[in-house]
């Protein structure tokens, strides 16, 4: 299959977030928990989302991977202990969609790596995921999910 992968600048983009170190086993656990608590304290200041959730990885470490889940929001908040401020970084990004299911992700970041070795493209190491809907909402095989590299 082929992907549409593309080069993008973008400017920074707010966020509200939290942090957690978790294994691959425990983190949708961890995510609908760090959802819970980013939504409802967006909510709580009568705030709307700018775009979709999202869960970046710092490692694909999968006994610790470190994670930051968040939603993109149009401005600055003040830290909580449990959610805080803060931004995806303006700069070069490479992007793509991929449908399906989230066990079969390994086939689009396989793609993006290789895209970006062709043309000599070196990742930060951080990688965003941006979901569309959810498990709960459609089925895995109509599952979106916007994969975006962080690039030097």
């Amino acid at each position: 299959m082929s992907y549409l992968i593309e080069m993008i600048e973008t400017a920074a983009q707010p966020v509200l977030y939290q942090r957690h170190v978790t294994s691959l086993d425990q983190l949708p656990l961890v995510i609908g928990k760090a959802y819970e608590s980013v939504f409802s304290y967006l909510y709580e200041r009568g705030e709307q989302p700018a775009d979709m959730p999202f869960v970046a990885y710092f490692n694909m470490d999968m006994a610790a991977l470190e994670v930051e889940i968040g939603v993109p929001v149009s401005r600055t908040f003040d830290d909580t202990t449990d959610v805080l401020s803060g931004e995806i970084p303006a700069g070069r990004k490479v992007v793509s969609m991929y449908q399906g299911p989230y066990s079969g992700m390994t086939v689009i970041y396989d793609a993006m790596n290789q895209w970006m070795a062709e043309r000599s493209i070196e990742p930060t190491g951080v990688v965003y995921e941006f979901y569309y809907n959810s498990p709960e909402e459609v089925p895995e095989s109509e599952l979106l999910t916007k994969v975006v590299f962080l690039v030097k």
